[in-house]
């Protein structure tokens, strides 16, 4: 049994899984698992399957599996760099494609400049023929009767006798209330994938609810991000069944390891998150912006 294989199954047993629920979980066969805690990597299909294969049953069990890949790097031997053979040939297959991206570049920039000279011309037509209102249509304005014509004023209209120009009685307008500002609504938008990680946006809140509706077998590990972005307090840590539900209100942000993606229905301050429709590992960090 090699160190890597050691170090798996120790922490499985510590962790109470058997083979059976973690092949349920990674979709891995029993017997490809059993032959990497052995170190046994021939069984396995190809070196790309044993990566595969090793960084699943990693996230599976909570560890790094940057950190167990890097173990199992260094067990193998150092790849041999063989030499290019073709260098020249590889070199006219660039200079096609340079040619092949110029011509349509080329393509695309005459396409856009005949667009906008069709607007120009639409343009310069619609202007020239545009008439405007002349000055002398404008409607005649009705001669507002004056005070001295009015033999009964009302008191609303009267004029103070004291002389001092002042109207007195009118009443003055009501002042409009300002409208009431709408608060923003909430918003969980896809921000990039780093790293094997997919992080999200939510804006518009100061909490963050998440939502589990469990589909398969799933094994999820829920941390508490602190304020500088790093894993903080882990929340939860446990292998669903179907038909399995589970909550979570924060006031942080939090980071998502999930063991098998397609059996897992996200759910975040109502909105859905995709997070796949294959059982695979998947990691996802809710990043919380308060306003």
């Amino acid at each position: 049994m090699s160190d890597l294989g050691y170090i798996l199954r120790k922490t499985r047993l510590e962790k109470k899984i058997s083979l059976d629920d973690l092949q349920e979980v990674t979709k891995i066969r029993k017997r490809y698992l059993e032959a990497i805690e052995e170190g046994n990597y021939k069984v396995l299909p190809g070196s790309f399957y044993v990566r595969a294969f090793i960084k699943s049953y990693a996230e599976a069990l909570g560890l790094d599996p940057n950190e167990v890949l890097n173990m199992y790097q260094s067990t193998l031997p150092a790849p041999t760099i063989e030499k290019p053979v073709v260098e020249a040939i590889r070199k006219n297959r660039s200079s096609v494609r340079n040619t092949e991206k110029m011509s349509r570049w080329a393509s695309s920039l005459m396409f856009v400049c005949f667009i906008l000279l069709i607007f120009g011309i639409v343009y310069y037509y619609t202007y020239k023929n545009y008439k405007g209102t002349p000055a002398d249509e404008k409607p005649t304005q009705t001669q507002s009767p004056r005070i001295t014509d009015s033999t009964n004023p009302s008191p609303s209209t009267s004029v103070n006798a004291t002389g001092d120009g002042k109207a007195t009685g009118l009443s003055t307008p009501t002042p409009t209330p300002a409208p009431t500002p709408t608060p923003p609504a909430v918003q969980v938008k896809f921000s990039a994938t780093e790293k094997g990680v997919d992080n999200y946006i939510i804006t518009g809140t100061a909490n963050l609810n998440i939502q589990f509706k469990i589909t398969g077998s799933c094994w999820i590990a829920v941390n508490e991000l602190t304020p500088e972005g790093e894993k903080g307090t882990l929340l939860r840590q446990k292998l669903y069944n179907s038909g399995e539900t589970d909550t979570f209100d924060l006031a942080s942000s939090a980071f998502l390891n999930v063991g098998a993606a397609s059996a897992l229905q996200l759910m975040v301050n109502g909105t859905l998150v995709p997070v796949g429709d294959t059982p695979n590992p998947k990691r996802v960090q809710l990043n919380l912006q308060k306003s």
